[in-house]
């Protein structure tokens, strides 16, 4: 159990966006409600299908947001770091979820309970404009992303996928390594391409000197030129 000092510390802390929008009142009915939960390597958070009822705020480790596709196959829809919230637009929209969330590492996930932070929207304009804001910037990822994923060479899809990565988790203090390890079926899921293709490609921008792969580490050796691909792809 959590001790209600250190939930209030987090809600202070690291939800300070969330957080000020909120009068005294609201601020102790939500401490009230708030809950931490801890997730192991590859559990997932919730299912496509579930009710959503928690609104989640990551704020340890990464998580995958992905829908599933023909031949079972996943697509990762979003990558989630540290400082996002994440799992509230399916409320919002009155149906079940229509992705699912897993944590890529161990990870730890604050929840709030959607129909209580409903609540305080219906009241609190500033925090309808906050979801709005929050909305509108996943919906115009979302269209460039959709653009990006189906028009792009696969070589252009897959450089935006590693320069996706190192915008949301950034590199190691080595400072050229990803700050975060996928496997080869993951980052093909999150370039919209088969597992041979994602193998290929990355065969291929290490023989370029663009990365160098070591297992699931990938260090970026020109990171100019990659996102050039990106852009041109």
């Amino acid at each position: 159990m959590v001790k209600k000092s250190t939930l209030e510390s987090i809600l202070q802390n690291e939800m300070s966006d969330f957080w000020a929008l909120l009068d005294s009142e609201e601020k102790r009915i939500i401490s009230d409600n708030f809950k931490i939960q801890n997730f192991k390597k590859n559990e997932i958070i919730y299912n496509e299908g579930d009710k959503p009822l928690q609104l989640m705020y990551l704020l340890k480790g990464k998580v995958k947001v992905y829908k599933k596709g023909n031949g079972d196959r996943n697509q990762i829809i979003r990558m989630v770091r540290p400082g996002q919230y994440f799992g509230y637009r399916a409320y919002f929209a009155n149906e079940d979820y229509v992705t699912s969330g897993a944590a890529i590492e161990n990870t730890q996930v604050c929840f709030l309970p959607m129909p209580l932070v409903e609540e305080h929207i219906r009241r609190n304009n500033n925090l309808a404009f906050f979801f709005i804001r929050a909305l509108a910037n996943n919906l115009g990822q979302s269209d460039t992303r959709t653009v990006n994923l189906t028009q792009k060479h696969i070589r252009g899809r897959l450089a935006e996928s590693l320069m996706v990565l190192y915008d949301n988790y950034g590199y190691e203090p080595d400072s050229t390594t990803l700050n975060i390890y996928l496997s080869r079926e993951d980052l093909a899921n999150l370039s919209n391409m088969t597992t041979s293709n994602a193998i290929r490609t990355l065969t291929a921008f290490a023989s370029e000197h663009l990365i160098t792969v070591d297992g699931r580490k990938i260090k970026i050796l020109n990171e100019e030129e990659l996102r050039r691909i990106s852009k041109y792809g």
